[in-house]
């Protein structure tokens, strides 16, 4: 029987907009001066935790969280345009806040269900969660018995934490509120099984 993978899943660290809770889905906004010292925080604990292989979103946010680790590993990092975050269409760049006030419903909406009604121009989240599950299967397919850090987004990340563990989609936002940035939340991956062993982890 082949061994499962352990993958640790790792929100970016802050960006400028994450710094206002401004959506930046498929926008390559950069980190902060505490996302990069949050990126360094990871590249600290990475050293001090076997880790096999690093995985990044293409996203320059989440390759420049991943650098200290490779840094730290001797490990070249390999980039999956799966693990992208989500497109929040209309709202890129945007609060829900100031959505809201232009769009009350609309807002209500998504609240209530944000999977039924995604935001405008948004990419539909059930194909985000496909496309993000599928990959982190094909990451522990390549790394049987190891363990890989794979540094990705909020949105994507918990969509596919709700798809891999058999939780509607629908709860996203309230089974998982929020991913803290750099935090490490740990998952086996064998076959089409997956178990949840730690969530939002800080790494200092």
């Amino acid at each position: 029987m082949t061994p499962p993978a352990s993958l640790l899943l790792v929100r970016h660290g802050q960006t400028v907009w994450h710094a206002e809770n401004r959506y930046a889905g498929v926008s390559d906004v950069s980190l902060t001066d505490a996302g990069l010292a949050q990126a360094e925080a990871l590249g600290r604990w990475a050293a001090a935790h076997p880790v096999d292989a690093v995985w990044t979103s293409p996203l320059s946010r989440a390759v420049t969280t991943a650098e200290p680790a490779c840094r730290a590993l001797g490990l070249t990092p390999q980039r999956e345009p799966d693990l992208r975050e989500c497109d929040f269409g209309v709202v890129e760049g945007r609060t829900l806040a100031e959505f809201g006030a232009e769009h009350p419903q609309a807002a209500e909406d998504f609240r209530a269900d944000p999977v039924a009604h995604p935001f405008p121009g948004a990419e539909d989240p059930r194909a985000a969660a496909a496309r993000g599950t599928a990959a982190l299967r094909r990451v522990a397919a390549a790394h049987p018995g190891e363990r890989v850090l794979v540094v990705a987004h909020n949105t994507l990340l918990r969509l596919v934490l709700c798809s891999l563990l058999r939780i509607p989609l629908a709860e996203y936002r309230r089974v998982f509120p929020r991913l803290r940035n750099t935090a490490v939340s740990e998952i086996r991956v064998g076959g089409e099984h997956t178990a949840l062993l730690s969530l939002n982890l800080p790494c200092t």
